[in-house]
């Protein structure tokens, strides 16, 4: 199994980036959870700890589908990159403006002062929840993903062959990109700035990104199974049409108790529970093409696939529906319960996918057949094991935080330090359990292709 076209390989700097990124963004993970028990157990506060640990999370996946895109669209275009040296200088541009952020949130954890205004807007943390990213970062940004637009499009307008994986992928890559700019600009009134800045939170992760899976999801099953182009086309324009038919008004499940009009409630919540339905039509598109396949050659790479329908579905799907009806969510939102339902669904939804996208392409990349999979299956399991666990506490903690908190009507220093202490140091104890998986993983990620395979007896193979 080998690589098409040569320019395919820039994808391994992306995925080395992207890996080192989500080994630290789960260490840092670990020092919240501990942070949760013991207030000043480091240096950082809480907050700045959160903003590190969830930013790293957005930007190492976002990494991870550059890589996957700039494999996958010289493979559907036939033809090699349009520029080699621009994926290069976008690469290092990225990799040096997040360095830059990552340093300004930590100099502003020790020096808060250092956070001073410049031409209007703060230097190191624009404060903004999962967009904190200062102005001059946020032009970094964009000037990065145009530059990578610019080069995957000018690659497809250059043999003008078009497939439905391709422009599925390259759709959704740019509807990312349009859904920045809500959070580029502020407004007076806190309802109105609240508005548009779940433009950018609700509509990547439940629209632009679902759209990218969708495509990438084919690829993968393609690449995997042999199964025929035109059927798994089908299924994805199927999947990704009810992706933005249930995604795009789903986002009103964000405007129940912002101050926006009535109407919300009854929007958010019928579109919030069709939702659901497209992550379950691709849980079945990967499972009818799985029983299909006849020969698996790369079976940690099914795996991970079949794993990413299965867990997006879960995480995303029923861990969202639970309480987002607005009957419900009157009594959970800004709970333990939101939490929980975002740690399952990025697991399922992104950081499977990504891994799935590497297990899948890096052994061509990297000129090998065949490669020791018993290392991906181990970090499978542990990572899911452990996430599973987590969420079950994450998800107790809501449960008794809603009922003590809103029912009862305690205080929330006094539910978290004493209701819920178990919760947090089981938190704890499984995140470290993921963060070994995680270990596992990024030994594979260096080994494979590296290391001499082992021999398979015959008896084995035939069974």
């Amino acid at each position: 199994m080998t690589i098409k076209h040569e320019s395919q390989k820039i994808a391994q700097n992306f995925y080395t980036f992207a890996v080192l990124l989500f080994l630290v963004q789960v260490a840092i993970g670990i020092i919240a959870a501990i942070q949760f028990i013991k207030p000043d157990f480091f240096i950082l506060n809480f907050n700045i700890i959160r903003s590190l640990h969830i930013n790293a999370l957005v930007v190492w996946l976002l990494v991870g589908l550059m890589g996957a895109t700039y494999y996958v669209v010289p493979e559907e275009s036939e033809t090699e990159l349009w520029s080699i040296p621009l994926a290069k200088f976008q690469f290092w541009a990225t990799v040096i403006a997040v360095t830059a952020v990552v340093l300004g949130y930590i100099w502003m954890g020790l020096n808060p002062q250092a956070n001073t205004l410049v031409f209007g807007t703060r230097l190191l943390n624009e404060g903004r929840e999962y967009i904190e990213a200062p102005r001059w970062a946020d032009i970094l940004i964009v000037v990065s993903v145009l530059l990578f637009l610019l080069n995957n499009f000018m690659t497809m307008f250059k043999t003008k062959k078009w497939t439905g994986i391709q422009g599925t992928l390259l759709g959704g890559l740019t509807f990312l990109a349009l859904m920045y700019i809500p959070g580029m600009f502020y407004m007076k009134s806190m309802v109105k700035d609240q508005f548009w800045w779940w433009w950018v939170v609700h509509l990547w992760v439940e629209g632009s990104w679902e759209v990218i899976a969708g495509a990438l999801l084919a690829f993968m099953l393609m690449k995997v199974t042999g199964v025929k182009r035109e059927v798994v086309e089908k299924w994805m324009y199927i999947e990704v049409g009810l992706v933005l038919f249930t995604g795009i008004l789903g986002l009103g499940h964000h405007y129940y108790w912002i101050g926006t009009p009535g109407y919300w409630l009854w929007v958010g919540g019928i579109f919030s529970a069709l939702e659901p339905v497209p992550l379950l039509v691709m849980v079945w598109d990967a499972f009818r093409t799985t029983r299909e396949a006849r020969v698996v050659t790369n079976k940690a790479g099914l795996y991970y696939t079949v794993a990413h329908a299965i867990f997006n579905f879960v995480g995303a799907g029923l861990w969202g529906v639970i309480h987002t009806l607005p009957q419900v969510n009157k009594w959970t939102h800004g709970t333990q319960i939101t939490t929980a339902h975002g740690h399952l669904a990025f697991y399922g939804a992104y950081v499977l996918l990504i891994l799935s996208m590497i297990y899948v392409t890096l052994p061509a990349i990297r000129g090998v057949k065949e490669y020791n999979q018993s290392r991906a299956f181990l970090s499978f399991w542990w990572m899911t094991i452990s996430m599973i666990f987590i969420v079950l506490t994450i998800t107790g903690a809501g449960m008794v935080q809603t009922y003590m908190e809103r029912l009862m009507g305690l205080d929330y220093v006094a539910v978290k330090t004493t209701y819920n202490m178990w919760f947090w140091i089981l938190r704890a104890i499984f995140g470290v359990g993921f963060l070994i998986g995680v270990g596992i993983f990024v030994k594979d990620y260096f080994k494979i292709g590296k290391e001499p395979v082992p021999a398979v007896s015959p008896a084995a193979e035939k069974a």
